[in-house]
């Protein structure tokens, strides 16, 4: 395998030395595209331009996409590699994938560095692929044509072969890679119509599935090294504290125990295994510095948020006089939101494997966020960054958390392995990571609204409450703007309706509990807040939920689409449903997808029983319609679980909650029917991983109004008494 760390300017040199090295043609370069998640900051960082080998075509036909992205179950295995198949006009069933390395030339288009997040894999890689693969076809016809002595022109490339139209004369990839690897990279090459695409817009299997099956896929956990010793950390049972003394007598006495040493997270167990690891740590005495976070309790800072939304904070939007609105107005309406903690809960709980040696650093984890943890790696090891190398594996599920700001798991996984001085494998239990991980923000929020004599919305008012997940990490500049992080306030700040006199305020008060991005970051409690109070103020105007949010969007409002779709499709207003079932609507854009939701829910022993979930998605144009489909589906589940009665809650300093019998995900008997429509289109395509979420608890929450007449403002809605 090529060094993807040693980059020559070049572009001829480059693909000269990695043709000699493999054999065929290396072909990929970096094409500057802003996407996803929008900058705060004056610029985004700057790209990296050298070349960088995005795919190989090998001398015996086979094709390897190299893919910058991790796959964490959202299919860019698949997705991506079909953009460089469809321009490349590649034999699909030749197709392989590879993890890229750790390189600035694998970047982010959009973020600068090597990351997956903020539903952007396809967005950041929409043109980039393509050029990829259209470069590498003309290449291929080129050196057809020369073999030929005929005209470009007159050839075309088609399932893996190039093709002498006139003649039907034919050249497979294969035969033909060597020499295009000597020709000049094509400045420019011009890109498949819409209308011309054979794969881009197909249902496609995922390429990753067979091994998933087979069991041969690599997880993090399915890493071994030869005298690898498997290590658990005690870490502290409150956040931020410190170990002031051990004891690990008892704890050594366990077979299969190597040793306890202590590590700056707390204190570190390494044995023959995972079961004498943990049974040896669960031996340990440990005396704890608790510090401040012991006086933390759920209780007490929701009273501390709910007073701080009496006054406004920091000004993220502000238009016309609102005053003056609330004056005029004909009704009025206000209501205090709550949300609680949230953890990420993976299926494949966190591990990193470390094999650390005096000029060299392996590591293998799924990981997010390779660039940043390549850099906190090699500055935790004391190591120059070329002496260190990360193996991105197949990942369990992530939803930002292994996208660590600052590679909590990766920094102390390689700690250990300095005082260890063996391979390890560092291991997180789930009741590890529910207790001492990292959280989606608690929030807090407060909206008065008001609306006229016909029922338009006059006035808006809405004071948000809750941590930065940006605050004192590498984000912090790009994603705050006069004070604001925005994604504290994205989908409220930005919600599309048409009220002329609308303020958005923040409040970030600061606490020990570690807080980060969580499946559709602050979309994921916005959405509740706007979407079930736009509800409140259709009720107010008496009239339909659907309708009236109809009447106050923009004419030109790519939300109307998706709404009325959503609603069509459902029967909203013309299917009589069963006695005790009633709908629910609600509609969101985050990652630049539109997405509306209408649930059918009914209550069984007080309660919610969600039947039926029908979706409409504008994600652009679509790559794989199987994966938006598994997206939005995955994204529904997600929000659900959250929203019936997912929460993280604190009692002198400690978290509750411990696994899945206490912080319950959606079970399969619970699951709905969802029925996802996606909205025909050609501009340029989406996020998808996320927008699914955001809808699904207002959606829920107006239904349950529609059913009860009582309005949820607080989540989970477990908590809620409903007859």
């Amino acid at each position: 395998m090529i060094n993807m760390t040693a980059q020559s300017p070049n572009r001829r040199k480059f693909l000269k030395n990695s043709a000699a090295l493999m054999g065929g043609l290396v072909i990929g370069f970096y094409l500057p595209l802003k996407c996803g998640r929008a900058y705060a900051a004056d610029a985004p960082p700057k790209p990296v331009y050298p070349p960088n080998a995005f795919i190989r075509i090998g001398t015996d036909d086979s094709i390897t996409i190299v893919v910058n992205k991790s796959e964490m179950g959202q299919g860019v295995y698949t997705s991506l590699p079909m953009l460089v198949a469809e321009e490349l006009e590649a034999d699909w069933s030749r197709i392989s994938v590879e993890s890229a390395p750790v390189a600035a030339v694998y970047n982010h288009t959009g973020f600068g560095m090597q990351l997956t997040g903020g539903s952007s894999s396809i967005p950041s890689s929409w043109e980039q692929l393509r050029r990829v693969g259209a470069s590498a076809r003309v290449l291929l016809i080129r050196t057809a044509a020369q073999r030929w002595g005929v005209s470009e022109s007159e050839c075309r490339a088609e399932n893996s072969q190039v093709i002498h139209t006139k003649s039907g004369k034919k050249l497979s990839f294969g035969t033909l890679a060597d020499a295009a690897a000597k020709l000049p990279l094509p400045e420019n090459v011009a890109l498949k119509s819409p209308k011309d695409f054979n794969l881009i817009g197909k249902p496609m299997k995922r390429l990753d599935t067979p091994e998933k099956i087979n069991g041969s896929a690599q997880f993090g956990l399915d890493v071994y090294l030869p005298g690898m010793l498997t290590v658990l950390v005690a870490r502290s049972p409150v956040f931020g504290g410190k170990v002031k003394r051990f004891d690990a007598t008892e704890a050594r006495k366990v077979p299969g125990v190597q040793g306890a040493y202590q590590v700056p997270t707390g204190v570190a167990v390494a044995a023959s295994g995972f079961w004498p690891a943990k049974t040896a740590r669960d031996l340990l005495e440990i005396e704890w510095d608790e510090g401040s976070g012991a006086a933390l309790s759920t209780p007490k800072m929701r009273a501390e948020y709910l007073e701080l939304t009496k006054n406004p904070g920091l000004m993220a939007r502000k238009d016309g006089d609102v005053a003056q609105g609330f004056n005029n107005a004909h009704k009025t309406i206000s209501a205090e939101y709550e949300v609680p903690y949230l953890a990420h809960a993976s299926m494949e709980p966190l591990n990193v494997v470390v094999d650390l040696k005096h000029d060299h650093c392996s590591i293998w984890t799924g990981t997010q966020s390779q660039t940043m943890d390549h850099a906190m790696a090699s500055q935790t090891a004391g190591l120059k960054p070329e002496q260190v190398e990360i193996h991105t594996t197949f990942l369990g599920g992530g939803f930002g958390r292994r996208a660590n700001p600052r590679s909590d798991f990766v920094i102390e996984a390689v700690q250990v392995a300095k005082v260890v001085g063996k391979p390890v494998k560092v291991v997180w239990t789930r009741e590890d990571d529910m207790r001492g991980g990292y959280y989606r923000p608690m929030w807090a929020d407060h909206i008065e609204a008001a609306i006229d004599k016909d029922g338009k919305p006059v006035a808006w008012k809405h004071t948000i409450v809750g941590q930065s997940i940006v605050a004192d990490t590498p984000f912090e500049a790009s994603l705050t703007k006069d004070g604001i992080d925005i994604t504290s306030v994205e989908g409220a700040a930005t919600l599309p309706y048409a009220i002329p006199n609308l303020q958005v305020d923040l409040h970030s008060p600061k606490n020990p509990v570690p807080v980060q991005w969580w499946r559709s970051v602050g979309h994921s409690h916005t959405a509740f807040v706007v979407e079930t109070m736009i509800d409140e103020l259709a009720h107010l105007a008496g009239k339909d939920p659907v309708a009236y949010r109809l009447d106050i969007l923009p004419a030109t409002s790519r939300y109307r689409g998706v709404l009325q779709l959503a609603a069509d499709k459902s029967g909203w207003a013309k299917k009589k449903l069963p006695m005790g079932h009633a709908y629910g609507v609600a509609v969101h854009q985050s990652f630049d997808s539109y997405v509306a939701e209408v649930v059918e829910v009914s209550l069984e022993n007080g309660k919610i029983c969600v039947h039926r979930v029908v979706v409409a998605v504008d994600c652009g144009l679509v790559i794989n319609p199987d994966g938006v489909h598994q997206q939005i589906e995955s994204g529904i589940v997600y929000g659900l679980s959250a929203a019936l009665r997912g929460a993280i809650t604190l009692e002198n300093g400690r978290v509750v909650q411990s696994n899945f019998h206490d912080y319950v995900p959606l079970r399969f008997s619970e699951m709905p029917q969802i029925e996802v429509h996606i909205v025909p289109s050609e501009e340029a395509p989406t996020g998808i991983g996320e927008p699914g979420t955001p809808p699904i608890a207002p959606a829920v929450a107006n239904a349950v109004f529609a059913l009860t007449g009582k309005r949820l403002r607080r989540m989970p809605f477990d908590q809620e008494t409903l007859a």
